[in-house]
């Protein structure tokens, strides 16, 4: 099958590797760099004459993303090329000046999905300070949003709330390429590093991955397909709960469940609220790992109708204050002693989230969302790459 979106790894190999030539290349990447061929970037730069491939660098998840979510892992070596492989979620999540010294040049091939939580472009951002500090290029090959780009939702991250889950103050959906933030992040938030996007060719911003053509890889553990990326920019909030988001089925983040929820009550609360392009239905899990390991759990799934119209984070918002508003003595926000915060807190960007839910009136909260989204839209526009 032909695509229709050449990726940037793509167009770097045929248009600019010349900007590599007579460097010491880092590679900043896991399973998910690979070409439209699905040949990883690792390999083809080893293998290509013009490029001196000569560390590489892993986010979270690893290199081959099969790390649990906040699992720390060590730097390595890689079996295939012999290169060091420089751990960027164990004793540091910032590459140091030791790592930097085995590189010239870094080049960040990675897909993300589009929502704030999302910790890739966070290593990104780290990257790219570390390339200002030592002085090094950076460049970043340019990939799909495979939740579009154009609809953009949520608050913006208050300032004492930022952290490796919302390092920024962007909405909870972006709407933008790791190009484009990459752009965004190092004007906006003065990093200025020596920056290059390797631009997509034929992709546009009404594109779900779905409508590339390209082979999909998954990017983490948990990252199963177009409709939970889709409710990720809502339903990932669960984490900070006592409620399973449905990590160790299937199906996370499309059900949300706990041994105390009763599915079919649920499922006839939420559907008589009548929510725009979503139906919920009532069902039970069992998780083989985290939150209620081994343990029936009752709650819904989220059936997305309509993609195009579909909104993640009022969507979950509604949600959220029904669970609340029949299990609140049950429903606990996690907190942890290395957190200045509760993790809800945290993921929301604020405290205006929980806080709305617990008096049960969201609209303050869903307000802010419009004016954020309004706010960042405008900022945004001057760094879309893409029309």
């Amino acid at each position: 099958m032909r695509t229709k979106v050449k990726l940037g790894i793509d167009v770097f190999l045929e248009q600019h590797v010349h900007l590599v030539k007579g460097k010491r290349v880092g590679l900043l990447t896991n399973q998910t760099g690979a070409n439209a061929e699905l040949v990883s970037t690792i390999r083809l730069f080893h293998q290509h004459p013009g490029i001196q491939l000569t560390a590489l660098f892993a986010p979270e998840h690893g290199l081959k993303t099969y790390a649990k979510e906040g699992e720390r892992f060590s730097n390595m070596v890689h079996e295939e090329t012999n290169l060091p492989v420089f751990s960027l979620y164990g004793a540091s999540k910032k590459p140091t000046d030791k790592m930097m010294d085995e590189v010239d040049i870094v080049i960040f091939d990675i897909q993300d999905i589009g929502a704030r939580y999302y910790t890739y472009i966070y290593t990104l951002a780290y990257m790219m300070e570390a390339c200002r500090r030592t002085n090094k290029k950076m460049i970043v090959l340019d990939r799909p949003n495979p939740i579009g780009g154009i609809e953009v939702e949520g608050n913006l991250v208050s300032e004492d709330f930022t952290s490796f889950v919302g390092l920024y103050p962007i909405p909870n959906r972006h709407g933008m390429t790791v190009g484009e933030l990459a752009s965004y992040f190092n004007k906006e938030f003065s990093i200025s590093c020596d920056l290059t996007v390797v631009l997509m060719e034929g992709w546009s911003r009404n594109m779900y991955f779905s409508d590339t053509n390209l082979p999909w890889i998954t990017p983490s553990p948990n990252t199963t397909g177009i409709d939970m990326m889709l409710l990720y920019p809502g339903t990932c909030l669960i984490e900070g709960t006592n409620l399973s988001e449905g990590r160790g089925t299937t199906q996370p983040f499309e059900i949300i469940g706990a041994p105390f929820i009763n599915g079919v009550k649920l499922e006839d609360g939420l559907n008589a609220l009548k929510l725009p392009n979503v139906h919920f239905r009532a069902t039970s899990f069992k998780p083989t790992y985290q939150k209620y390991k081994d343990e029936l759990c009752e709650g819904i799934q989220l059936h997305i109708l309509d993609r195009q119209n579909f909104k993640p984070l009022s969507t979950f918002t509604q949600v959220f204050n029904t669970i609340v508003s029949i299990y609140g003595d049950r429903i606990e926000f996690l907190k942890y002693e290395s957190l200045k915060h509760p993790m809800f807190d945290l993921l929301a960007g604020n405290a205006l989230l929980r806080k709305s839910v617990l008096e049960g009136n969201i609209d303050n909260f869903l307000e802010k969302c419009r004016r954020d989204t309004k706010e960042f839209i405008k900022k945004r526009a001057k760094y879309l790459l893409y029309r």
